[in-house]
C-alpha cells in the first residue's frame, strides 16, 4: 500500500456510556456513507451492528463489531463497542488497536461513569479523541454543562467547534464556529441533505463569542495560531483546522460537536471531523514491541513493505468455526500465507481473509498495513498474540484483562448436555478472556466467573441458544481473593526417588504482605551462582501456579511479596520436578501460617437520581455497608458516587427503583479488593 493510500485510512471506534446513543450514531454513519440503504433502529431491534439476538432483545451492544465505510475519498474502519460496564473488555481490546475514537455523550445525562472509564482507557493507549454530544433534541439537554464537566474531569482540553442552533426551543442544527456558518438538516431526506447558510442575526454575537474562545484555546496550544492571534490577523479556516489537528494528534485537545442522531442531525460533521482531525495509521503513535530474541524494544513503521507485525485482538466462534480479528501494523498477509505466532512460538496458516461488516463477510485475497480483518484457520492464536515474520520476530504489547468479580454455579441437565458443556465453555473462554471457568470437586458443579450479572446472564443464554446446552443455574456468588496479614518464613526440601531417578529440590521463601492491588511480586535474593537460571524460572512459575488456589476457600492468592531467600543445588540430583514441588509446598505452607484472610470485591457505584430522593438513596448505600465518596447536585438530577461491597449489590436495581419511583439509575464498576 502506498503512503498516499495509507494516509486515507482511519481506524476509529465509537465509545460511550450505555444509552448515550452510540449505536444510533453508528447506524447513521453507515447510512450516510452509503454502506447501508436503511437505517436500523436500536429500539426496533434492527440495528445492523447489534446483530446478536441477545443485543436485539435488550437494545444494548454486547460485542464490538467491525465494519468499513467510505467518506470524502477516505476509508473508515469502524468499531462499535459496548457501553455496559460488564463488557468493558470489548472496549479495552478495541482501543488497543484503534488510531482514534469518537466519544459520544448524552446531552441530558452529561459525563457518566462509563464515559469516564472509556475516556481513561483511550488515554491509557494514547488514542486521540473527538467528542459528539448527542440527544440535543431532548428536554433538559445542556451542551455547555456537558463540556464544562468534561473540562473538570479529563486531562485534555475540550474545544467546541460547533454550538447548538435552537429556534423557539426546538433543536434545528448547529453553528459551525470554524466556517462561521449555520448548518441545518432536511428531515424529509432523513438527514441525507443538509445545507450551510448564514448565521441568523440573533445568533451572530453568541457565535462570534464562542469562535473567539475557540481561537484563544488553540492559541494556548499552538504557536502558529498564537502568532496570528497576537498580530490581530483574521485566522483562515484552513489554519484553524490544521492547528486543531496538531492539537488532537498530540492529545492536547478534543474537538466537540453536537447533534441528535435519532433525529438525523449532526452526524455528517462527525465524519468530517474524523477525516480532518483523527490520525491515519502512519500518523498514529508509533507501535512499540519487543524483539523476543534480544529482549530489546523496537518501534514499528506502518507500511506494507516492512516485515509483518499484526495483533490478534479478538477471537470468536462463528458458525462453529474459530475466527480471529487482527490489526495489521506493518507488512501484509495473503490468504494461504504461513505466519509466525511469537507468543506461542508456533507457525500458523491463514486459510482465508475476510473483511467484516457486522456479521456479514467479504472475502479478500490480501490485507496490508492499516487494515483490520478477520483471519480464518489460526488454531492456536488467542487474544493478545502477535503474528509476525519468523525472520523478524516481534512481541507487541499484550492487552490487559480484567479479573472477574462474580460467579455462578452451573450444571448440565442431561448426560448429553454434559458432553456439550465443556466444549461450549472452551469456545466461550477462548472468545472472552474475562470469563473464567473452574470445576468444583466438592459440589461436582462447574463455576463460571465474569464481570457482572449481565455478563454471566449473556453467557448462559448463549450456552442454550448457540450451543444447544441446557444447564441448571445457581445464584450469583462473589469471587473473593485471599492474602496474608503477617510476614512469614517457609522452607521446604523435596528429596525422593521416583522410578530410577532421584529428584531433589530445596527452596526457602519469605512471604510479606503487599499493598492492595500489588499482586504477586517475586524477588530473587539468592546468590547468582547458587542455582542454574532455568531452575529459578521453574520456582517462580510454580509459585504463581500455586497462588491460583488459596488455603481458606480455594480463591486466588494476591498481594504478597515473595522473596526467594535460598535454593540449594545438588549436581546430578536436582531436578525441575524437585524445585517445582519444593516451591509449591513452601508457598502453600507459608500462606497457611501467614494469617490468611479473605478479600472481597468493592464496587464503585454511580447513581443518578432526582434530588428529592437523595436522602433515601444515601440511606440505602449506608444500609449496604457502603461509603459515599462524592455528591454532585445538578438540578434536577443529583449524582452520588459510592463504594459498596459487591455482595450487598445483588438485586440493588430493583430496590433503587422502588425507592425513587423508578426514576433513578445506577451503574457500577470494580474498584478494588479489601478485607471483609
Amino acid at each position: 500500500m502506498s503512503s498516499a493510500k495509507l494516509s486515507k485510512i482511519r481506524n476509529i471506534g465509537i465509545v460511550a456510556h450505555i444509552d448515550a446513543g452510540k449505536t444510533t450514531v453508528t447506524e447513521r454513519i453507515l447510512f450516510y456513507t452509503g454502506k447501508t440503504h436503511k437505517m436500523g433502529e436500536v429500539h426496533d431491534g434492527e440495528a445492523v451492528m447489534d446483530w446478536m439476538p441477545q443485543e436485539q432483545e435488550r437494545g444494548i451492544t454486547i460485542t464490538s463489531t467491525v465494519t468499513a465505510c467510505p467518506w470524502r475519498n477516505h476509508e473508515i474502519h469502524l468499531i462499535d463497542t459496548p457501553g455496559h460496564v460488564d463488557f468493558t473488555i470489548e472496549v479495552e481490546r478495541s482501543l488497543r488497536v484503534l488510531d482514534g475514537v469518537v466519544v459520544v455523550f448524552c446531552a441530558v445525562a452529561g459525563v457518566e461513569s462509563q464515559s469516564e472509564t472509556v475516556w481513561h482507557q483511550a488515554d491509557k493507549y494514547g488514542v486521540p479523541k473527538l467528542a459528539f454530544i448527542n440527544k440535543m433534541d431532548r428536554l433538559g439537554a445542556d451542551y455547555f454543562r456537558t463540556i464544562e464537566t468534561m473540562r473538570e474531569r479529563f486531562a485534555s482540553t475540550p474545544l467546541p467547534i460547533q454550538i447548538p442552533f435552537f429556534k423557539n426551543g426546538i433543536f434545528l442544527g448547529s453553528i459551525d464556529l470554524i466556517r462561521r456558518k449555520c448548518l441545518t438538516w432536511d428531515e424529509a431526506s432523513l438527514g441525507h441533505k443538509y445545507e450551510f447558510s448564514e448565521i441568523p442575526t440573533d445568533h451572530t454575537d453568541e457565535a462570534e463569542e464562542y469562535r473567539e474562545q475557540l481561537v484563544e484555546g488553540l492559541a494556548e496550544l499552538d504557536d502558529r495560531i498564537a502568532e496570528l492571534y497576537i498580530e490581530g490577523e483574521n485566522i483562515p479556516e484552513s489554519e484553524i483546522i490544521d492547528a486543531l489537528r496538531r492539537a488532537v494528534l498530540s492529545l492536547k485537545a478534543v474537538p466537540v460537536l453536537c447533534g441528535s442522531a435519532l433525529r438525523n442531525k449532526g452526524v455528517q460533521p462527525v465524519l468530517d471531523g474524523v477525516i480532518d482531525f483523527l490520525p491515519s495509521p502512519e500518523e498514529a503513535h508509533p507501535v512499540k514491541g519487543v524483539n523476543p530474541l534480544t529482549g530489546e524494544g523496537e518501534l514499528l513503521e506502518s507500511n506494507s513493505k516492512s516485515p509483518l507485525a499484526a495483533l490478534a485482538f479478538k477471537v470468536m466462534t462463528d458458525e462453529g468455526r474459530k475466527i480471529t480479528y487482527i490489526r495489521i501494523y506493518s507488512g501484509q498477509i495473503s490468504s494461504g500465507d504461513e505466519v509466525y505466532n511469537a507468543n506461542q512460538r508456533k507457525r500458523e496458516r491463514v486459510a482465508r481473509l475476510i473483511k467484516m461488516h457486522a456479521n456479514k463477510r467479504e472475502r479478500v485475497k490480501k490485507a496490508v498495513a492499516g487494515d483490520i480483518v478477520v483471519a480464518v484457520g489460526l488454531k492456536d492464536t488467542v487474544t493478545g498474540d502477535t503474528l509476525c515474520d519468523e525472520k523478524h520476530p516481534i512481541l507487541l504489547e499484550k492487552i490487559k484483562f480484567y479479573e472477574p468479580v462474580i460467579s455462578r454455579a452451573i450444571e448440565p441437565k442431561t448426560p448429553d448436555d454434559q458432553s456439550r458443556l465443556s466444549l461450549a465453555l472452551e469456545k466461550l473462554t477462548g472468545e472472552d478472556p474475562t470469563l473464567k471457568v473452574k470445576f468444583d470437586d466438592e459440589t461436582a458443579q462447574t463455576v463460571i466467573s465474569g464481570m457482572g450479572e449481565l455478563h454471566l446472564e449473556i453467557v448462559i443464554d448463549r450456552l442454550v441458544r448457540e450451543f444447544n446446552t441446557n444447564v441448571n443455574v445457581g445464584k450469583p456468588r462473589v469471587v473473593y481473593r485471599e492474602t496474608i496479614e503477617t510476614e512469614v518464613d517457609s522452607e521446604e526440601i523435596f528429596d525422593k526417588k521416583l522410578g530410577e531417578k532421584k529428584h531433589h529440590g530445596h527452596v526457602a521463601l519469605k512471604l510479606i504482605p503487599n499493598t492492595r492491588s500489588g499482586g504477586i511480586q517475586i524477588i530473587n535474593d539468592t546468590d547468582p551462582d547458587a542455582l542454574p537460571s532455568h531452575y529459578l524460572q521453574i520456582i517462580e512459575q510454580s509459585i504463581r501456579d500455586t497462588a491460583l488456589s488459596g488455603p481458606l476457600a480455594g480463591y486466588p492468592v494476591v498481594d504478597v511479596i515473595v522473596r526467594i531467600k535460598n535454593a540449594s543445588y545438588l549436581e546430578g540430583e536436582s531436578s525441575e520436578l524437585g524445585y517445582q514441588v519444593a516451591a509449591s509446598t513452601a508457598f502453600q505452607n507459608g500462606i497457611a501460617k501467614g494469617k490468611p484472610v479473605l478479600l472481597e470485591p468493592v464496587m464503585l457505584v454511580d447513581i443518578l437520581s432526582p434530588g428529592e430522593f437523595m436522602g433515601e438513596v444515601i440511606g440505602s448505600i449506608n444500609s449496604r455497608g457502603g461509603e459515599v465518596v462524592n455528591i454532585s447536585q445538578e438540578i434536577p438530577i443529583s449524582e452520588i458516587k459510592a463504594k459498596v461491597p459487591l455482595k450487598h449489590l445483588f438485586g440493588y436495581s430493583t430496590d433503587l427503583r422502588s425507592l425513587t419511583q423508578g426514576r433513578a439509575t445506577f451503574s457500577m464498576r470494580f474498584s478494588h479488593y479489601d478485607k471483609q
